[in-house]
């Protein structure tokens, strides 16, 4: 029997009613800056993540975080059809979020990254996925982190490049691989010179191999995402893409992207 959790409504975000199909990936876009007042979503949070936003040195981050969590409680609330302060959260050995508690056993399986205020939130059934997204900062010099991070052949493939392309290439790579890191539940404690990212001049990014592996990597599927001007993204899943809905905070759509 095929698998479906509801999206309910939610007069909160403006979302729509929609469904989650086994094999359909949704991707939520939100402005975090957008989404205040703070104290309203952090009220949806448990005393761990309250905890960890007081560690945050500076005020603008602090918030930020917290209306992060507050938004995954609400996004993922809507799929289990509970309230947003119901949920726990277990994380992997690297990191990677996972729901606890009483929704433990649920299929549902999510991941969620953010840059310069804006974030992504990436959702499907019963398989690993893993999403990262990276405001293009024009001070970060991406030679000298492709010479580090990247592997030989990648590194060589970049050099090569025109240096106009260079910026863009090192910025689709880096969410590639990371998006592919977190998948697998590495995260970034693992090298990113284990996972492969080839490009055929404008095209889309290839998964190459992971560790060496390129039989490894045909187990993983890899999608470019254009969030929004001067971002790059990236979304990995076990298996086979499947249909992809893209949702956006405040306006919400179900258009596939």
């Amino acid at each position: 029997m095929e698998t479906r959790l509801l999206l309910a409504d939610d007069a909160l975000t403006g979302a729509s009613v929609g469904e989650l199909a086994s094999g359909d990936l949704h991707v939520w876009c939100v402005s975090l800056q957008a989404l205040g007042p703070v104290d309203r979503w952090r009220r949806t949070l448990d005393p761990e993540e309250c905890a960890r936003a007081g560690r945050y040195h500076f005020e603008r981050d602090r918030d930020l975080f917290i209306i992060g969590r507050g938004v995954l409680r609400t996004i993922l609330s809507g799929y289990l059809q509970c309230e947003p302060v119901d949920l726990d959260f277990g994380y992997g050995s690297s990191g990677k979020p996972a729901l606890a508690g009483a929704f433990v056993a649920s299929p549902l399986r999510f991941n969620l990254s953010h840059s310069a205020g804006l974030a992504l939130y990436a959702v499907t059934l019963n398989r690993e996925i893993g999403i990262d997204i990276e405001y293009n900062r024009s001070t970060l010099v991406v030679e000298s982190l492709v010479e580090r991070y990247f592997s030989k052949r990648e590194a060589a493939a970049f050099r090569v490049l025109p240096a106009d392309k260079r910026r863009q290439a090192f910025f689709r790579s880096w969410t590639c691989k990371e998006a592919c890191l977190k998948a697998t539940g590495d995260g970034l404690t693992a090298p990113l010179d284990r996972v492969e990212v080839g490009f055929d001049g404008d095209g889309p990014a290839r998964l190459l191999a992971i560790d060496g592996d390129k039989k490894a990597a045909a187990g993983w599927s890899l999608r470019e995402l254009q969030p929004a001007f001067n971002y790059a993204a990236a979304l990995a899943v076990q298996g086979l893409l499947g249909r992809l809905l893209w949702r956006r905070w405040p306006q919400s759509s179900n258009q596939p992207d």
